[in-house]
């Protein structure tokens, strides 16, 4: 338990450049309190424990704005960054070393039964009010953008952006995600923005041929 409190506060340590002390994370780190009281609770749900463990979530709800079911799956080194505004809903599994963003929902579409939650894969970055809904797999090494909602598979080592949120696949070249890559949310390409540029580009060379012509 106490091997996992050092790991889960050297996450938070290494992934955010905000945070000075040890104390600080412990004591003020909403994101932490959520996964330290989503254990207890998750330990409740397994042991059959329901109605405690629901207790549990729901006072971490009050205290830190990050709603996760007992009953999902979360790996280890898992940072919620901020915080507000998380549901992780009960049949999601989350990986190891992933990194989700204040307003990031793994939620359902109503439609489903058994399995309605996605899967998401290790050292992924789900960026700022991102949805990702349904029961497939975001896969390991992907990202998915700020504001995306996300209702289908996503392949390992690729983006995800857009409503709904289209895949950019780099075929044949694996992406080498460096730390520091991981907290980007920023610059993530867009590939209808990329091909329009593309297709203005074409009819201004036209234009070009027509005025020489």
């Amino acid at each position: 338990m106490f091997s996992k409190l050092k790991e889960d506060i050297a996450t938070v340590k290494k992934r955010d450049p905000a945070a000075r002390s040890t104390l600080e994370i412990l004591l003020l780190y909403p994101g932490l309190k959520a996964i330290r009281s989503y254990r207890k609770a998750h330990w409740c749900y397994e042991h059959r424990l329901f109605f405690l463990a629901r207790y549990i979530s729901q006072r971490a709800v009050r205290r830190t704005g990050v709603e996760i079911h007992p009953a999902a799956k979360i790996g280890r080194r898992v940072f919620i960054d901020h915080g507000a505004g998380v549901v992780i809903g009960e049949t999601a599994e989350v990986g190891d070393d992933v990194t989700i963003y204040q307003g990031v929902t793994l939620g359902g579409t109503g439609k489903d039964t058994g399995k309605r939650h996605p899967t998401i894969g290790n050292h992924v970055m789900i960026g700022s009010g991102a949805k990702v809904l349904g029961p497939f797999k975001v896969g390991d090494h992907s990202k998915i953008a700020s504001g995306a909602v996300v209702l289908e598979e996503i392949p390992a080592h690729s983006t995800a952006v857009g409503v709904p949120a289209r895949v950019v696949k780099l075929y044949g070249e694996r992406i080498d995600m460096q730390d520091d890559d991981d907290l980007d949310q920023v610059n993530i390409p867009d590939p209808v923005e990329q091909e329009l540029a593309k297709l203005r580009s074409e009819i201004e060379e036209l234009k070009q041929l027509v005025k020489k012509g």
